[in-house]
């Protein structure tokens, strides 16, 4: 399913003017730099850079997930837009299989545990790092939730390129 843009909460007028012909183009190699903002459906920011300095990235490197990468194809240097994203369209569902009771032995003794903490983990196999949310602690074991923190919920992803190379 395609992102349904939404009426921004701030005008979509471009930051500085260019002609349509004239100003660059999102696409799927392009370097950006950009504001950008994700919220859930009821205003609680998860991230946001509109107070900080703009991000920059590479499209397709990872650095952003494809769903967001999607929203930002054919936009302009200087465009402002907000995208209203449903849960399967923008991290996922829930999954339930990928919360995980791990034996507190298990855990590296140096990995300092609090619930409501994330914790690094290195792969298996030595290739990558990944996260998993710390959801509950007992003397034994430790209850990790390895979803991305916006899984299973709608998204509003606000944005506004400043350059596109």
């Amino acid at each position: 399913m395609k992102p349904t843009p939404s009426t921004p909460s701030t005008p979509s007028t471009p930051a500085s003017p260019a002609s349509p012909e004239s100003a660059p183009i999102v696409g799927r190699d392009s370097y950006l730099t950009l504001h950008y903002s994700l919220s859930d459906v009821d205003n609680t920011d998860y991230v946001s850079t509109f107070d900080l300095s703009p991000a920059t990235l590479q499209m397709g490197s990872g650095q952003l997930a494809e769903t967001l990468e999607a929203c930002l194809m054919g936009m302009a240097a200087g465009e402002r837009r907000v995208f209203e994203l449903a849960a399967e369209d923008a991290f996922g569902p829930h999954n339930p299989r990928l919360i995980e009771r791990i034996a507190r032995s298990a855990l590296p003794p140096e990995v300092e545990l609090k619930v409501n903490s994330l914790i690094e983990f290195s792969s298996p196999d030595g290739a990558g790092d990944f996260a998993g949310f710390l959801r509950e602690l007992t003397e034994s074991s430790a209850t990790f939730d390895f979803n991305h923190p916006l899984a299973g919920k709608a998204v509003r992803f606000e944005v506004h390129i400043i350059a596109v190379m």
